[in-house]
């Protein structure tokens, strides 16, 4: 059984997906390659096939109609047979060093019959114009050993899991059900939110591992793009709030309870700024109709969010804009 299956889903990748995948050929043999052709129009697929061509035991590639990115995250996830499972955006890579040593701490975990749920690294931001960002998790995560959620400390308002970050246990998440939405950007926020209640066991590597690009003028995370795309945040949040009540956790398990209250306040607080962003009276109104979406599906976590982080996004907008301008030259997100 291969270690580590890495899904890389690609729509029109053509001019930048090889340096994602010769990053990743570096695993050899301890893992393997599934490139998802989300129905490109460009020469993607021929790449792909190519890679297959040369490296038959390493990679397969599946073609398939254009489903969106979580399509081809779910198609990864059906067709993976590694031990463990890794999401790595076609635009992305993985530095060389770090994959050698999360190759080595696989080995360990199955040489001491102690694979975890959940693997936890680090990614680092590589912006075109800005020196790199590493984002770590060594003051919250303890590292280079397993531990529980009650080892957890608690995330500061910059700081949480996201899809560069995680690599799952495959079986564990087949286990969870979990199926992302078609045609839907934004749904790496589901990826690394619905299964955290069933999580049991982690391990905390401290390594730069994923290379994650920021550059593109197309890009999902592109703030002019997230603005014309806001309805599908919008959906992604509500979705998001309606998985499951925090609460319910809040005696058997309270710090993923906290975790999870702090992934809606950022994802309330991302919906509600980009909303202030758009500043027309459709804007205004969604706004408004979020919020009381909030309260009326979840009145506790609707006071939290009101003074917490996405409380001050939702400040009228001469106090939440500049302050957002402000977090965004700090963290260097977007």
């Amino acid at each position: 059984m291969k270690l580590i299956t890495f899904a890389v889903p690609c729509y029109n990748s053509e001019s930048y997906m090889d340096r994602c995948i010769e990053s990743l050929l570096k695993v050899g043999e301890d893992g393997e390659i599934i490139i998802v052709d989300d129905g490109s129009t460009d020469k993607t697929g021929k790449i792909a096939d190519s890679y297959v061509k040369k490296y038959p035991s390493i990679v397969k590639v599946i073609h398939k109609e254009n489903g969106g990115h979580g399509s081809g995250v779910n198609v990864g996830l059906e067709n993976a047979s590694g031990l463990y499972y890794k999401v790595v955006d076609s635009d992305d890579w993985v530095d060389p060093d770090a994959l050698s040593k999360v190759i080595e701490t696989i080995k360990k975990l199955k040489k001491e019959k102690s694979l975890v749920d959940l693997l936890v690294v680090n990614y680092v931001y590589e912006k075109e114009g800005c020196a790199r960002k590493a984002i770590r998790y060594n003051n919250v995560l303890p590292s280079d050993r397993v531990f529980t959620w009650d080892e957890v400390g608690k995330f500061k308002p910059g700081s949480y899991l996201l899809m560069h970050s995680v690599i799952y246990n495959t079986a564990f998440l087949k286990a969870t059900g979990l199926k992302l939405p078609l045609h839907t950007f934004y749904v790496d926020n589901i990826f690394v939110y619905y299964p955290l209640p069933y999580i049991k066991s982690m391990y905390y590597l401290n390594v730069d591992f994923y290379r994650y690009y920021i550059g593109r003028s197309d890009q999902s995370v592109n703030e002019k793009v997230m603005i014309s795309r806001v309805d599908q945040q919008l959906y992604v949040t509500k979705s998001m709030i309606l998985f499951f009540n925090p609460y319910d956790y809040y005696e058997s398990n309270k710090r993923c309870a906290k975790y999870l209250i702090h992934y809606i306040d950022i994802m309330m607080s991302v919906s509600t700024i980009l909303l202030q962003l758009g500043n027309t009276r459709e804007h205004q109104e969604k706004k408004k109709e979020l919020w009381q979406f909030l309260k009326d599906n979840n009145p506790r976590l609707y006071k939290i969010c009101k003074i917490s982080v996405s409380g001050l996004s939702n400040m009228p907008r001469w106090i939440s804009i500049p302050g957002y301008r402000i977090a965004k030259k700090i963290f260097k997100f977007n």
